[in-house]
């Protein structure tokens, strides 16, 4: 009779420690399937495409128009500098 006993708590431990992997497997499956719906949702007439050019990529078209973006506004600490242009203070080797 002890036997039965001890099988059945054993079950229960394994049930117990699966129950958390059943659970990330589910939420990773319905967050695939979300992501799926909105990018399968996501109309763009212009879809973008990245371009390489002789030092770096650039993103060309998409749907988002750069009117929508905020502006950076160089501050003192961090000012804002040129591509290619190079200052004394942020110059690494």
């Amino acid at each position: 009779m002890a036997r039965g006993h001890e099988t059945r708590t054993v079950r229960r431990a394994r049930a117990a420690g699966a129950l958390p992997l059943v659970v990330a497997l589910m939420s990773a499956a319905a967050l695939t399937g979300a992501a799926f719906y909105t990018v399968d949702r996501a109309s763009c007439a212009d879809p973008a495409q990245y371009i390489r050019h002789d030092n770096h990529v650039e993103l060309v078209g998409g749907c988002v128009n750069t009117a929508d973006l905020p502006a950076t506004v160089p501050d003192k600490f961090n000012p804002v500098v040129a591509p290619g242009e190079i200052e004394h203070g942020n110059y690494r080797p």
